[in-house]
């Protein structure tokens, strides 16, 4: 028989029965798109995988626990075998093509009526790739990957794509490094016309912007010039409401210290509709980075994120010192750099013992990257002798030492 190219088709398996044999791995890849497709999905297998059996338990699917018997098929649309009995695939394959069932091989593609291709979806839109002749799996899953990131960080852009609604999405562009930004997070991005930028942003990303997009400078440059909140406000409120698509990118995450809410508040007051982005946020990944789990079993199950930005002894300050030096968990300080020294003073005058390890991480994520370790004792002297300057994320407590340093070498 000549080989001819498959042909391509969707298929609608809503309340249709699908038949699934074996539980192993194959199953547990396929099974959760069978699932989405609202199929009446049948697994046939003595045995399955802790997350098959999970499907199972939650009334996902039905198992059936056995191997395959003849008239498994029967009134069966779609049929996925795969298990690791050459001799029942065979007459399970058998049965499919007398039932006119399309059939999926895993064992032998070329035994198959179906093949089933590398799939990924992105707003709305399914991208499906099969190579001719013979399956490609690797190959397919490649191109299937390059499409779909295309159209999520908007390098490839759809004929009729729907229309951008127009307000504003408070983006959390993540720690710093440019990969680190979520998918969702990049795509608007793309689709941007406006974008208000905070210094701690991924800046590399602002390079990858068409010429039209107006990118407003909202730097907080420590000890220099700033644009007020109120102004970056006014600014989000005056583009969006000239129905420009707007993106707030900022550090981090928007609302982990970020004014994220004082933004959607003055947003939602003008009437303007408004997406919000997480990202993540520097406070874990900074220290992971640096080599340095904020939780480690045995050693931390708690820690706690703090601002530093005004000292303990600053009437301003809403921060419960005295509680925070007795917990036993890890301390994380966001905007402390200037402040360490009367931290770690304030610390250890509440009980915290002065040789708990310190570790600054200066421009965490990026090319620029360098942690500095210190004790709560020696951190004010090591800040200045060190030069570490903002940003940089301060950590406190024994998983200092309990991670393995890869992001380079640790001064002291």
């Amino acid at each position: 028989m000549s080989i001819h190219a498959a042909y391509p088709v969707g298929l609608r398996l809503t309340d249709r029965r699908v038949v699934v044999l074996g539980g192993g791995q194959v199953a547990q890849r396929r099974l959760p798109a069978l699932i989405a497709a609202g199929a009446d999905v049948h697994l046939i297998s003595p045995s399955a995988t802790p997350s098959v059996e999970a499907m199972a338990d939650a009334g996902e699917i039905t198992w059936t626990r056995r191997r395959y018997e003849e008239g498994d098929f029967t009134d069966t649309w779609y049929a996925l075998i795969a298990t690791g009995d050459t001799a029942a695939n065979d007459r399970a394959s058998a049965e499919a093509e007398r039932n006119r069932t399309w059939c999926v091989r895993a064992d032998d593609a070329s035994a198959a009526t179906a093949w089933t291709p590398a799939t990924g979806r992105s707003e709305g839109v399914t991208v499906a790739v099969l190579t001719t002749d013979v399956p490609d799996p690797r190959r397919s899953a490649l191109l299937r990957d390059a499409i779909v990131e295309g159209l999520r960080d908007g390098t490839l852009t759809a004929p009729h794509q729907r229309e951008r609604t127009p307000g504003v999405a408070l983006v959390g562009g993540g720690p710093g490094d440019p990969d680190l930004i979520t998918v969702r997070g990049r795509r608007l991005l793309a689709e941007a016309d406006v974008v208000i930028a905070d210094r701690l942003g991924p800046r590399d990303l602002l390079d990858e912007l068409p010429p039209h997009v107006e990118v407003i400078d909202a730097a907080k440059i420590p000890y220099g010039r700033f644009m007020a909140q109120e102004a970056i406000n006014d600014a989000l409120v005056e583009h969006a409401k000239a129905g420009k698509a707007v993106v707030r990118l900022k550090g981090g995450d928007p609302y982990v210290f970020g004014r994220g809410m004082e933004e959607l508040h003055a947003l939602a007051e003008a009437g303007i509709p408004v997406t919000v982005v997480p990202g993540i946020s520097s406070s874990i990944s900074v220290p992971a980075a640096a080599g340095i789990p904020v939780t480690h079993r045995g050693v931390a199950h708690e820690f706690t994120v703090v601002s530093g930005h005004v000292a303990p002894d600053d009437p301003r300050s809403l921060v419960d010192w005295a509680a925070l030096a007795r917990l036993r968990g890890t301390l994380v300080l966001l905007m402390a750099v200037d402040k360490i020294g009367r931290i770690a003073e304030s610390l250890v005058a509440h009980g915290k013992d002065p040789a708990t390890p310190v570790a600054l991480v200066q421009e965490g994520t990026t090319s620029a990257q360098r942690r500095v370790d210190a004790t709560l004792a020696t951190v004010a002297e090591t800040v200045v002798a060190a030069g570490v300057r903002p940003p940089a994320v301060i950590v406190v407590g024994d998983v200092v030492h309990a991670g393995v340093e890869h992001a380079g070498h640790a001064e002291n």
